[in-house]
């Protein structure tokens, strides 16, 4: 009775994973459960980490704009303004340049330059941040400083304070946003180019047969069906922005002030994190810096979860389609 019992075990177990649909969903499950251990384990570190800043600063960590190791005083407000504020303009600058570039890929360039086109953009977004921030030191700033900076704060700095001088070392707000832009178009370009590039045929057939112009069916068939996928692709743009590192290190200036003026050295979360951390010299200084790591984790999580409720709504009101 027994054999027989092992042998019906054994039998059922051979029909459930004869097909390997047992084993994918195993393999599935554990990939998961790998995902959710690690975002757990990076929320308990910095959490366990940051404890002595939170118990002496508690809630107006948040709120300080000081941030003086040598008197350990701390506050994220800088960290957290610049992290915005950067991320911000590297989205207002990169999201239409690279949607259009997406657009031009997937319905305007012709075929002999669609290959060659796409492998370049996907190409810079394979480059290190690190030869983004070269680039933007010995290339970009001096231009930059000589060339825009300078001359707009002599014309609209008395006008604009965003725009006030004086421009120094070219270091600041904007050029950190603008580098930024430049690594994140590649993303939400070639997003944006696989999204419009799966908008079935019939999309474009009903307009064409009613008469309508190449730019009509782009705009009123193909970005309409492809909006959801193409807000996600500027929201993977942005995250990259708001946790880019190396780069932002190299160009914003480092200084943990907030200033008025965007050709001012600001820093981010993650550049103040990254420069000062290795020489932290006291407790207090290190947990300050974990607890700042934390801060743009929740800005991260934060930031998704608009994302993901922007192309839900997105989805809902075209029908679900996406």
């Amino acid at each position: 009775m027994q054999h027989a019992d092992a042998v019906s075990g054994w039998e059922r177990l051979r029909r459930r994973t004869r097909h390997g649909d047992l084993l994918f969903w195993l393999i599935a499950l554990s990939f998961a459960v790998l995902v959710v251990s690690l975002l757990v384990a990076i929320i308990a570190v910095t959490w366990d980490g940051s404890a002595a800043a939170r118990h002496e600063f508690g809630f107006g960590f948040l709120t300080s704009s000081t941030w003086n190791p040598v008197k350990n005083q701390y506050g994220a407000l800088p960290a957290i303004y610049g992290t915005v504020m950067s991320s911000a303009i590297a989205l207002l600058i990169a999201g239409p340049i690279g949607v259009m570039i997406g657009v031009f890929l997937a319905e305007v360039s012709p075929s002999r330059l669609r290959m060659p086109l796409s492998f370049l953009v996907e190409l810079l977004a394979a480059i290190p941040s690190v030869v983004y921030g070269m680039w933007g030191i010995f290339v970009f700033i001096p231009f930059f400083r000589k060339w825009i900076a300078t001359p707009i704060s002599e014309q609209f700095g008395d006008a604009i304070p965003l725009l006030a001088g004086p421009v120094t070392v070219g270091r600041g707000m904007l050029v950190a946003g603008i580098i930024l832009a430049i690594m994140i178009v590649p993303t939400i370009a070639a997003v944006s180019r696989d999204v419009l590039s799966v908008v079935p045929t019939h999309q474009r057939e009903a307009l064409i047969a009613l008469g309508a112009t190449r730019w009509e069916v782009i705009r009123h068939a193909m970005i309409p069906y492809a909006r959801a996928g193409i807000i996600g692709g500027m929201m993977l743009g942005l995250g990259r922005a708001l946790g880019e590192t190396m780069a932002a290190t190299m160009v914003i200036g480092n200084t943990p002030r907030i200033e008025g003026s965007l050709f001012a050295p600001a820093t981010t979360a993650a550049s103040l994190v990254a420069s000062q951390l290795p020489n932290a010299g006291s407790e207090m200084h290190s947990s300050a810096l974990i607890l700042v790591a934390l801060v743009l984790f929740c800005i991260t999580l934060v930031a998704n979860s608009i994302a993901r409720l922007l192309v839900w709504k997105v989805q809902r009101g075209s029908g679900g389609r996406a």
